[in-house]
């Protein structure tokens, strides 16, 4: 296993910046962003994925980029749901650890055995390099029928990487090993096309930089709150311009995060009821039908008529790295009222791109799609450009402006108090040992001779009401 070493403002980097981080192509080493514009395919729907070759001879699987997770996984066996696997049997360079590692999503989980192999990325950065790789074993709803990867790419930070983030994960291994800017940036082309559609929308991951031919005007960033997912701080939404009025906090329950291996853009329960009355209110639909804001309904219109001028655009503020000053992405309804099935000759029919969470905020493809998102891990921040690709019929689906004052919300959003998975995980080990050491106990005084046994009275009563800690949720 390849284990980790030892160890605000609007503003466009120029090219050679602290950091190193480098905005220009460099076609003669290593690092070259042209040759990755357009290196993912997909859409919001089924996700976006990155063709990469694993082993030795090399194997072509197409990978799903994942924010919100960080372990790197491929199917290891035959699926019903999968075109290709990897079979390691045929790689002369993979070496098996033996670990067994599971990995549970909101949907969907796998089980599979950790292990090291050699991969290279025809459109990502030259060379090649040793990963660790996990191949998949069992699942369970991860695989979907109609998805055209194969495994998924894990680019969150290590303590969410599983079995314990001692296991370095595939984005620090390109760092360490290429020499390349603790940066990488991601562009998601779906915006106003079908859902679940050919899966041949565009898209670009660009490894160690950002590129400029892939956003128009400023970079704005926000920080990152905690490095486990990419979690930042919102401080307010609002719908056709109207505030929602509600405290910051709502928002950032129990937590906000960026993440392209979510589909929708989720919303705590309370938010989520709040977007939704705002939105029918300003809408110009008098009467529609709830099933439709569940997602369990679709909403259908004549194919010449187009639904998005009936809806209002919807804000998030995000704080700035100037804590004293905001600035907000704004999405139209061309990304949030999406199409996905066309009935007959006549009916195209939408979704709503929006669903309601237990237990976060999560931006993900419904917004991500209008913008061109920096990761940038070397200063700790997420930044946000307009993507020149987030049109529909000519017109651009997304806007971002500022700087807004922040004197009117509180000076921290984000809850101090959060029980999050790795101490979830610390506290079940120690609950686990403990169990274990009384129930040493009761072997053992089951065993020892009768005499020397304590005679139990109706009070003592052993009560072990201890659980296992919810597994993670991306």
């Amino acid at each position: 296993v390849v284990l980790r070493p030892a160890s605000g403002s609007r503003q466009q980097d120029a090219p050679g910046a602290a950091d190193g981080l480098a905005l220009a192509s460099d076609p003669g080493g290593t690092l070259n962003f042209l040759a990755m514009v357009e290196n993912l395919q997909g859409d919001s729907g089924r996700g976006y994925y990155l063709e990469m070759l694993i082993g030795t001879p090399p194997q072509a699987l197409n990978i799903l980029v994942d924010t919100g997770s960080s372990n790197f996984a491929v199917a290891g066996v035959p699926d019903p749901d999968v075109t290709s696997y990897f079979n390691p049997e045929l790689s002369s360079t993979y070496r098996s650890q033996g670990i067994e590692v599971t990995v549970k999503y909101s949907q969907g989980s796998w089980t599979g055995v950790l292990g090291t192999d050699v991969i290279t990325m025809p459109k990502g950065l030259y060379g090649s390099y040793t990963i660790n790789i996990a191949t998949i074993l069992e699942s369970e709803n991860f695989f979907l029928p109609g998805v055209k990867w194969h495994g998924i790419l894990g680019l969150a930070y290590d303590a969410l990487a599983k079995p314990s983030s001692s296991v370095e994960t595939f984005f620090d291994s390109l760092v360490r090993q290429a020499k390349i800017p603790n940066i990488f940036s991601l562009q998601m082309c779906g915006a106003g096309l079908p859902v679940s559609g050919s899966g041949t929308n565009g898209g670009s991951l660009v490894l160690g930089g950002i590129e400029p031919s892939l956003y128009t005007g400023d970079i704005w960033y926000t920080p990152i709150k905690e490095e486990w997912y990419y979690q930042v701080e919102i401080l307010k939404l609002e719908v056709g311009g109207q505030n929602l009025q509600l405290d910051c906090r709502e928002y950032n329950a129990d937590k906000a995060i960026v993440d392209s291996g979510t589909t929708l853009l989720r919303l705590p329960e309370k938010v989520f009821s709040a977007v939704v009355q705002a939105i029918a209110r300003t809408s110009l639909i008098q009467e529609f039908s709830s099933e439709f804001w569940t997602g369990t309904q679709l909403a259908c219109w004549d194919r010449s008529e187009k639904p998005w001028s009936l809806f209002p655009k919807l804000s998030i503020y995000l704080r700035d790295e100037n804590s004293s000053r905001s600035f907000r992405i704004s999405i139209l309804p061309q990304l949030y009222i999406q199409p996905i099935l066309v009935i007959g000759d006549n009916l195209q029919c939408y979704r709503f791109g929006i669903s309601s969470s237990t237990n976060a905020l999560v931006i993900g493809a419904t917004v991500m799609e209008g913008f061109y998102v920096i990761f940038d891990r070397a200063q700790r921040r997420v930044g946000f450009a307009v993507s020149p690709c987030a049109e529909a019929d000519g017109a651009p689906v997304s806007e971002i402006e500022g700087p807004f004052t922040t004197a009117d919300v509180a000076s921290n959003c984000v809850s101090s108090v959060s029980f999050h998975e790795p101490v979830l995980w610390i506290a079940s080990y120690a609950l686990m040992s403990l169990c274990g050491i009384i129930l040493l106990v009761l072997v053992v005084l089951l065993l020892i001779p009768p005499r020397c046994q304590h005679r139990y009275t109706d009070n003592d009563v052993v009560n072990d009401e201890s659980s296992l800690v919810r597994h993670r949720w991306k």
